[in-house]
């Protein structure tokens, strides 16, 4: 399949929303972890205040800040980037957002053009379970990807995401379509808010937690969203990025 916004493979993608309570519950509760099958049953949050209006006004702030900040070092960086290994300075991929809308999903590159298309030859070495593909050692990644990638520096695009409101600044990290595709559907409730560029995984060891509680921190995290959690997160992000614990 295309992974482009007119794919078909994207469009026939079920959003979130369209996940109905009788698929839920035809989920065997034997087959979830005991935590996720607690949420099964409790309602997401309701809207507040804060997620209907203060959010936004956090995420644009925020944003522009950010892509201020960052722009007297972007000369350097793309200047690095290109001499690191020919093809574009910034990555490009879709991944799926609110109720699985697809959208278009920047990142620096820190990876040899094409990365994308040598996984299906790596699968075998992926060291994570569940549907997503992550190597601690990835060949397809540039000497200078490597800096970008300890110092998340190749994160810092996304915050034009967070501006176009495609993202949040804090929210479940959007998945690309392949991934969706095998969520179970309780999984799948994830896509019921805005995917982030860090959340309550991103602070908790990442990538040495399993699938299944990966996902139940973020449906955990949709549940309690509120100004104090946003804000809690946010300032617990950067000693995560310095520590690198459990990021590929």
């Amino acid at each position: 399949a295309k992974r482009d916004s007119d794919s078909g493979f994207v469009q026939t993608l079920k959003p979130a929303e369209a996940v109905s309570s009788a698929e839920l519950s035809s989920t065997s509760s034997s087959q979830l972890p005991p935590q996720a099958a607690a949420m099964l049953s409790e309602p997401l949050a309701t809207e507040t205040l804060y997620t209907k209006y203060g959010k936004r006004c956090l995420d644009v702030i925020g944003s522009v800040i950010g892509l201020v900040l960052f722009l007297p070092l972007f000369p350097l960086v793309a200047l690095a980037i290109k001499i690191s290994s020919p093809g574009p300075v910034f990555y490009r991929s879709i991944r799926l957002g609110h109720n699985g809308r697809p959208f278009v999903f920047y990142k620096l590159r820190s990876m040899v053009d094409g990365a994308h298309e040598s996984r299906n030859f790596l699968l075998h070495l992926n060291e994570v379970e569940g549907p997503v593909f992550k190597i601690a050692k990835d060949p397809r990644v540039t000497r200078v990807g490597q800096f970008l990638r300890r110092t998340s520096i190749d994160e810092i695009p996304q915050l034009f995401n967070v501006l176009r409101g495609d993202m949040t600044l804090v929210g479940p990290r959007p998945p690309i379509p392949e991934e969706v595709e095998k969520y179970e559907p309780w999984q799948r409730r994830r896509l019921d808010v805005k995917p982030g560029i860090t959340c309550l995984w991103q602070i908790s060891g990442r990538s040495k937690l399993g699938f299944d509680e990966w996902m139940r921190l973020d449906i955990q995290y949709i549940q309690n969203q509120s100004f104090l959690l946003d804000t809690k997160i946010l300032l617990r992000t950067l000693p995560a990025v310095v520590s690198r614990e459990g990021a590929y």
